[in-house]
């Protein structure tokens, strides 16, 4: 199996025990003299299994990810970690510079005038060159996915 199925397969049962447990939600309480449209004990052993699944699955991503070399000789692992940096960064800016905008609620010239202590458009140059360089590290990391046997 390819490292991209696996990461598809882990979504899905991702899913799958998202629905379990509002199904759950569902049922654990009826009013009294009603039945559930579904066996509570049914449902958590079938979350049971998925999660037994899952945590086999995830186990052998993290395994992989942190074996598998790319072309370029890098870890897998540490293109996340770089991939995970980025993003975080980007969020960083991104929050900065909608701090920036506030509303305009002065009603004279006289009232306290916002003004921005950053320089907004040197900021959203850095976001725009993090949102390029997270693209690349993505198309990498996909690449990587589809080659990659777990």
């Amino acid at each position: 199996m390819k490292l991209a199925e696996a990461l598809l397969l882990r979504a899905d049962l991702k899913k799958k025990l998202a629905s379990l447990r509002e199904r759950i939600g569902r049922n654990a309480m009826v009013q009294e003299g009603e039945a559930p449209q579904e066996k509570v004990e049914d449902l958590l052993a079938q979350a049971t299994s998925a999660l037994q699944e899952q945590q086999k699955l995830v186990r052998s991503i993290n395994a992989t990810n942190a074996s598998a070399k790319l072309a370029d000789g890098r870890l897998l692992s540490d293109l996340l970690a770089q991939r995970d940096m980025l993003i975080e960064q980007h969020s960083l800016l991104t929050s900065t510079i909608a701090a920036t905008h506030k509303e305009v609620d002065r009603y004279s010239q006289r009232e306290i005038k916002w003004v921005p202590q950053i320089n907004v458009a040197s900021l959203q140059k850095q976001v725009d060159d993090l949102s390029r360089k997270i693209r690349e590290v993505n198309v990498a990391v996909q690449a990587a996915n589809w080659q990659i046997d777990i």
